[in-house]
């Protein structure tokens, strides 16, 4: 299949460089090898001028709250990225610096430069920066989500009811496999690396970055382990998802949002797969789509739309807003400090063993953030105090933290995409979340799992 043109957008026209090595494609937020439409397109694009394909990436090492936790599982990825691409003739650079100003020192060889789309704010400047140094044409190719966003909408949307029907109306259109390309022209010029991922632990204590949470032992990163998580979901999960998924205990969801984050794996790869399973019903299916794709570009939306504040509680709804700041004087059932809070120390068990999961894992199952968050809300003394704090603990521990999915989440404990509920202390209109939540599931059960989970993180 041609990779649809609403997918492309040129960043910068500009004169091709002469005298050109390859075409360079700079891998930034879609770290795989497969199923991805910017490097389709830059192979496209070689084989037409006769050049072989270099991929660029540049891991900056002082990116905003990242850890070694997060370093690792995406050195994981991209020696997965550097393998694939070998076996096709395509060339894979990886230099510690900005990654605009990497992709800025390898485009002086390039004939063109390919790019990704990243929809976070620091994506977006990266973006912008190498268009105004570069003087190369400078193309974005769309690939890590179904429907581009600007084709689905051109404002920030209310909610997903609002957002649904433009998202259905198009992903017909965009849920279609893409073909690999032939690599017609080997890269054989030498491009040297200043970052060797034969050896990952290696790798990873050369950076200067955060090592104080250490490597997660339940998620390893790479295309290669999200497609056996996804065949694993399909074979088992999958059919579970419509009535287990939120039970945190079953694990009947497809634990694929880490994977999604660093777009080691395409959404539509994981819709085509889902759409074509055996088995599980049509009603099952759908549950998961809206997720994946309605739920997901919902948040994407927001962090598009909002660049300046979608982590930031000045940028909640002011609906919200003022009827939380107006109940800010009730009572609260309990106060706890941050540390307490990060350390896991409430008097509820349930919360501290979905506080110690993530701290200890990278990961907390959606239903549980929601009530994780929505505690945090009512045990702090306002609720400015409790977004920042939330989104600390948010951005530092999870996988799939700094994500726009992740902001998004954060955002609806506190009303985003959301309506007002009748009144209650501490929340004013804003939705609550109480011990019902543990009654559609067997709470005791999901303890002992995360006893399990921490002690294999520690053995």
């Amino acid at each position: 299949m041609a990779i649809q043109s609403t997918r492309i957008r040129a960043l910068k026209d500009a004169p091709e460089g002469r005298e050109a090595r390859y075409v360079l494609y700079w891998m930034q937020s879609a770290q795989r090898a497969e199923f991805n439409p910017a490097l389709e397109y830059a192979i496209e694009e070689a084989n037409h001028r006769g050049l072989p394909v270099l991929v660029g990436f540049g891991l900056a090492e002082a990116y905003p709250e990242a850890s070694a936790r997060h370093y690792a599982f995406m050195l994981q990825g991209l020696a997965d990225v550097a393998e694939s691409l070998a076996g096709r003739g395509v060339g894979f650079v990886i230099r510690k610096g900005q990654p605009d100003k990497v992709a800025l020192e390898l485009s002086q060889h390039a004939a063109l430069v390919v790019c990704d789309a990243g929809y976070l704010r620091l994506q977006r400047q990266w973006r912008r920066d190498l268009a105004e140094a570069m003087d190369r044409p400078l193309i974005r190719v769309e690939g890590d989500v179904v429907a581009p966003i600007l084709q689905v909408s051109n404002k920030h949307e209310y909610a997903a009811r609002t957002i649904r029907p433009r998202i259905h109306r198009l992903w017909e259109d965009y849920l279609t496999p893409l073909r690999r390309r032939e690599v017609r022209h080997r890269m054989t010029d030498a491009v040297a690396s200043d970052i060797d991922l034969s050896d990952g632990l290696k790798a990873l204590a050369g950076l200067d970055i955060d090592h104080s949470l250490a490597p997660v032992r339940r998620f390893r990163g790479g295309e290669v382990e999200a497609r056996r998580r996804l065949q694993a979901f399909i074979d088992d999960g999958l059919a579970r998802y419509g009535e287990e998924r939120g039970k945190p205990e079953r694990a009947a969801v497809s634990y694929l949002s880490p994977y999604l984050h660093y777009g080691q794996i395409s959404p539509v790869e994981i819709a085509l797969a889902v759409r074509e399973a055996v088995g599980p019903d049509s009603e099952t299916k759908r549950v998961y789509l809206e997720e994946l794709i309605v739920r997901r570009e919902l948040a994407i939306n927001h962090a598009w739309w909002a660049p300046a504040d979608y982590d930031s509680y000045d940028g909640l709804p002011e609906w919200a807003r003022l009827t939380l700041e107006a109940h800010e004087a009730d009572p609260r059932p309990h106060l706890y400090s941050e540390s307490q809070l990060e350390a896991g120390e409430t008097h509820d068990p349930y919360w501290n063993a979905a506080q110690r999961e993530m701290v200890a894992t990278g990961y907390m199952h959606n239903r549980l953030r929601m009530y994780w968050g929505k505690k945090i809300l009512q045990w702090s003394a306002n609720p400015r105090a409790a977004f920042d704090t939330i989104l600390r603990l948010n951005n530092r521990y999870l996988l799939d933290g700094r994500d726009a999915n992740s902001y998004t989440n954060v955002g609806w404990i506190f009303g985003l995409h959301d309506r007002p509920w009748p009144t209650q202390p501490v929340f004013g209109t804003v939705r609550s979340m109480g011990p019902n939540t543990f009654k559609s599931f067997d709470a005791e059960a999901y303890v002992n799992q995360v006893d399990r989970l921490v002690a294999a993180e520690r053995a």
